[in-house]
C-alpha cells in the first residue's frame, strides 16, 4: 500500500501534519488535498496539541497546482467555475479551524497555492535556499487562497505589491527580511527550529495562548474565507481565458509566454 499522501501525528504537545508526494513536489493534487482535509480534521480532534507543525518531504513544501493535472476541482458537484476554483483551496483553508498556533516547517520552495498554505500558518521558519511566492500573473492568473488578502498584511503593501504584480519568488535571506519568514536556516535545520518554536509556545498557558491567537486575527480583521471567496470569482474568469493557457503551456514548456490579454 502507498504511503498516505498527507500524515498527521503528534510528539507529545506538538501535532505534525505532513505532506507526503515528494515526487510531485507536494503539488495540490486531489488525492492530496482530500487527504489534506482529512488530516487537519484530525489535527483539530487532537486534544493534547497545544501547537500544530505543518511541513513537507522532499525539495518542496508545495509547488501548489499541479498544471499536468487540475486546476480547479470538477469532482466535486461544484457547478459555477469560482465554485470549482474555489474547491481547490478549501482543504488548506482548513487550517483556519485549528484553534491552536501553527507553525510553517518550510522544508523548500513554497510557491501558488503552496505559498498560501504558508501564509495561512501564524509563523514560518523556511529553507534560506528555497523560493517563495505567487507567480500567478506570470501564468496568466489572477491570484487565488485569499493570497492578495494574507500577503500585504504580512508583508507589507508595497512589497506584497512588488511580489504579486510582477510574479517573482523571494529566497530565504530576503524572506527573512521583509517579515514573510520569521526565520531562514539550512535544509536540515527548518524542522528542529519549528519543532523547537512550537514547544515554546506548547509550554505556555493553553488557554491563553488560544485566546491570544484569537485575539491577534480578531483584531486584524481576518475574513480569510471571505477573500479566497471574492478572488475564486476573478480566479475562475482568468482560468478560461487565452492567456492562462499560454501562461500555463510556456510554464510547462519551459518558455516565455507571449500574453494577448485575450
Amino acid at each position: 500500500m502507498p504511503s498516505p499522501a498527507v500524515t498527521y501525528h503528534h510528539q507529545g504537545a506538538i501535532g505534525l501534519l505532513t505532506l507526503n508526494r515528494p515526487d510531485n513536489r507536494n503539488s495540490m493534487t486531489p488525492e492530496l488535498l482530500d487527504a489534506f482535509a482529512t488530516a487537519s480534521a484530525e489535527a483539530r480532534a487532537d486534544t493534547r496539541a497545544r501547537c500544530v507543525v505543518v511541513t513537507g518531504t522532499g525539495s518542496c513544501f508545495s509547488s501548489g497546482a499541479d498544471f499536468k493535472a487540475v486546476i480547479q476541482r470538477a469532482d466535486l458537484g461544484a457547478s459555477e467555475p469560482h465554485e470549482r476554483s474555489y474547491a481547490m483551496y478549501a482543504p488548506f483553508l482548513s487550517l483556519l479551524d485549528l484553534e491552536v498556533p501553527i507553525v510553517g516547517a518550510l522544508n523548500g520552495h513554497a510557491v501558488g497555492g503552496g505559498f498560501g498554505l504558508a501564509l495561512l500558518c501564524d509563523l514560518r521558519v523556511g529553507n534560506r535556499d528555497a523560493k517563495y511566492g505567487a507567480n500567478f500573473a506570470k501564468l496568466g492568473l489572477a491570484p487565488g487562497m485569499a493570497i492578495s488578502y494574507m500577503l500585504p498584511r504580512i508583508v507589507g503593501l508595497s512589497h506584497a505589491n512588488e511580489m504579486l504584480l510582477t510574479g517573482r519568488l523571494v529566497e530565504g535571506d530576503e524572506a527573512v527580511r521583509i517579515g514573510l519568514l520569521d526565520r531562514a536556516v539550512a535544509a536540515e535545520e527548518v524542522l528542529p527550529n519549528a519543532l523547537a518554536l512550537a514547544q515554546t509556545i506548547a509550554a505556555n498557558a493553553p488557554f491563553a495562548v488560544r485566546a491570544t491567537k484569537a485575539a491577534i486575527r480578531r483584531g486584524l480583521g481576518l475574513e480569510i474565507r471571505e477573500a479566497a471567496r471574492a478572488e475564486s470569482v476573478v480566479q475562475a474568469q482568468s482560468i478560461a481565458m487565452d492567456d492562462a493557457r499560454e501562461g500555463i503551456a510556456a510554464l510547462l514548456d519551459k518558455r516565455e509566454p507571449t500574453f494577448t490579454g485575450k
